[in-house]
């Protein structure tokens, strides 16, 4: 189910020259490309044997060592972090890494969500519901409980964007809807198949990683992609149908994957992972979080730099959260005990603005 990689490589090749001339650094390859589990093997039976190592794939606990920061969770690995504020809750959506030890390749089943009232890095601040989405609640799915993000539709209910490998066609990964009245569900598959797959005109040469937002006109707006490939179209109402064409949004500097939209005070907001410049990473392999700013959700978008630098994971992916007064940028990294590229733990801290709307540089808590 890979026949649009050898494609994808071209257009990534290409792309790297593109972002030579823009003065952006050499690109030394995609962060998920230095990941064999990232773009191959990830969907082979053999990753989805639930051994008894793989079932008991969580952190190891150090003796005489209490709960501390980040990463907020350790009893599980966590990854791709979501953020949803309803009625004075924070929630919190990932992925879980169930690679073991050693293993060199997602093993991704399910999604686990966690809240608070008095969000922080303090784990003891967070309440964790368990899995409450998985692979199995898609009856076309394969593999691959990748990056998700919930939103509150028009209609009250709440919709889960998720990546996801169908077994069904010929393609790789798709986004694939959810849908529950409660945040923390019972949630059912809304559709019955993929909203993007590889067969919808234009869509991008990886169709992971969907963020949705909702304009106070009552305009929806999805962006996701990777491989160099950001793509934006609008939705319906019903958050199950497309609106329209799917565009490439112009002006996101040095786009990899992981995009994440909001506004602030009328200014729009797209943070999103990147692999390339020396403002970024000391390597190509690992990637930081850029950002862009527009007038519109539709764009286009002008460059602001970077948001959070390199983590400890190869990969990295933000979600930004506003709560009260605080506004924070949640993400991964491989720091909890036993962690990994494959074994990742979620991570917050507070995000800060200037005056003149622009984000500080986000300082990593250990």
């Amino acid at each position: 189910m890979t026949h649009r990689r050898p494609l994808v490589t071209l257009v990534s090749a290409a792309a790297a020259l593109v972002l030579g001339a823009l003065g952006l650094g050499a690109v030394a390859g995609p962060a998920s490309a230095q990941q064999p589990g990232y773009a191959a093997g990830s969907t082979s039976a053999e990753a989805w044997e639930r051994s008894a190592d793989e079932s008991e794939s969580v952190p190891d606990t150090q003796d005489g060592v209490g709960p501390m920061a980040n990463p907020i969770v350790t009893d599980i690995y966590t990854a791709d972090p979501a953020t949803l504020v309803v009625d004075g809750t924070a929630y919190l959506f990932t992925g879980r890494d169930e690679a073991a030890s050693g293993q060199q390749q997602f093993v991704m089943r399910e999604w686990h969500a966690f809240s608070s009232h008095s969000p922080s890095n303090d784990p003891d601040a967070w309440e964790h519901h368990g899995a409450v989405l998985s692979l199995d609640t898609f009856a076309w799915a394969g593999a691959n409980a990748w990056a998700s993000e919930v939103v509150e539709g028009p209609d009250g209910r709440f919709y889960w964007f998720v990546s996801v490998d169908g077994n069904t066609d010929n393609g790789w990964m798709n986004i694939g809807v959810a849908v529950a009245d409660n945040p923390l569900g019972p949630y059912r598959d809304a559709i019955g198949g993929p909203l993007i797959s590889d067969s919808t005109p234009n869509s991008s040469g990886l169709n992971i990683d969907p963020t949705v937002f909702i304009d106070d006109d009552g305009e929806i707006y999805l962006y996701w992609g990777s491989y160099w490939e950001p793509r934006a179209v609008r939705l319906q109402d019903s958050m199950t149908a497309l609106d329209g064409q799917v565009f490439e949004p112009a002006g996101l500097t040095g786009f990899w994957e992981a995009p994440w939209l909001f506004e602030r005070d009328g200014v729009y907001y797209l943070a999103y992972a990147a692999n390339s410049g020396g403002d970024c990473v000391t390597d190509g392999a690992y990637a930081c979080i850029r950002y862009a700013t527009a007038n519109s959700p539709a764009g286009p978008w002008t460059h602001r730099g970077v948001v959070l630098g390199q983590v400890s994971s190869t990969t990295n992916h933000p979600a930004i959260m506003e709560f009260g007064d605080q506004w924070f940028m949640v993400y991964h990294t491989a720091d909890a005990p036993g962690g990994g590229n494959f074994r990742r733990s979620v991570a917050i801290d507070e995000l800060f603005f200037n005056s003149d709307g622009t984000m500080r540089k986000v300082v990593q808590t250990p």
